[in-house]
């Protein structure tokens, strides 16, 4: 490349601007060194950036102006400006940062959402098992409506005993179908390997005949209990009883009766 073709390439601005590499930079300074024009271009370039500089800063002092102007129009070589950041550096930095502040933001709205999404999904569950549990203690309550407002049914009150003398219950007994519902509402809450057991009761003579057993009676939320089918049962009693029951009635732990 012959001195002409260097000046007409642009290579001398970027040279001036410092980015040439090392060896780019040795061949111009070569050049500048056999060919004054290169030179003189040098010195135009630098003169150009100086004066733009000056435009752009107009609170440089004339003082300070005139003495940098001298320090680089004085020097013999060629004078390489030292590299400034740029403003497409500063620019690069900021989109940079912008886009990891941007990413992080993103990143923290996704966390967000994936929290919101999986609250909703519990939330969403609870509400499912709500609605059964709701579904199923309606169904209970038809339930019991049905056997009381039944009136094929005769309610028998059952009194308490001796052994528990607040204690009460109700018996919904069908003489047709034979079947019967026991309230137990109004019993405590049997004692741990004890159970409560129903007897049909027949009175003369008295015959006791065990209907069932109240089982799981704290986890029963009614409290209704539907036992065996009792055959022309004159009178029903409660009595409580070992876990599984017994062949007899204890009638020391008679808790109520009651006669049809």
């Amino acid at each position: 490349m012959n001195s002409r073709e260097l000046i007409e390439s642009g290579t001398l601005e970027l040279f001036v601007f410092g980015k040439l590499t090392e060896e780019e930079n040795k061949n111009v300074i070569d050049m500048a060194k056999k060919h004054p024009e290169v030179q003189e271009e040098i010195l135009a370039i630098e003169n150009a950036v100086i004066n733009l500089s000056q435009s752009v800063a107009p609170h440089l002092s004339a003082t300070n102006y005139e003495k940098i102007r001298q320090k680089i129009l004085g020097k013999k070589g060629v004078v390489a400006i030292d590299r400034k950041p740029s403003w497409s550096s500063y620019v690069g930095w900021a989109a940079a940062a912008i886009f990891v502040i941007g990413f992080g933001f993103q990143y923290l709205k996704w966390n967000e959402s994936q929290t919101t999404i999986e609250q909703l999904g519990t939330e969403k569950s609870n509400m499912q098992r709500l609605i059964v549990d709701l579904e199923l203690e309606k169904q209970e309550a038809e339930k019991v409506l049905a056997i009381v407002r039944d009136n094929n049914n005769i309610q028998v009150a059952l009194g308490g005993q001796e052994v528990a003398p607040n204690a009460f219950a109700k018996a919904y007994y069908n003489k047709e179908t034979k079947e019967v519902y026991i309230d137990a509402s109004g019993l405590p809450s049997p004692p741990e390997g004890k159970v409560y057991q129903v007897w049909g009761l027949k009175l003369d003579p008295l015959t006791p005949k065990s209907i069932g057993l109240l089982d799981n009676f704290v986890a029963n939320s009614t409290k209704l209990f539907k036992v065996d089918k009792a055959e022309d049962a004159e009178a029903f009693g409660i009595t409580l009883e070992p876990a599984g029951g017994s062949e007899s009635p204890t009638l020391e732990q008679l808790y109520t009766l009651g006669k049809v």
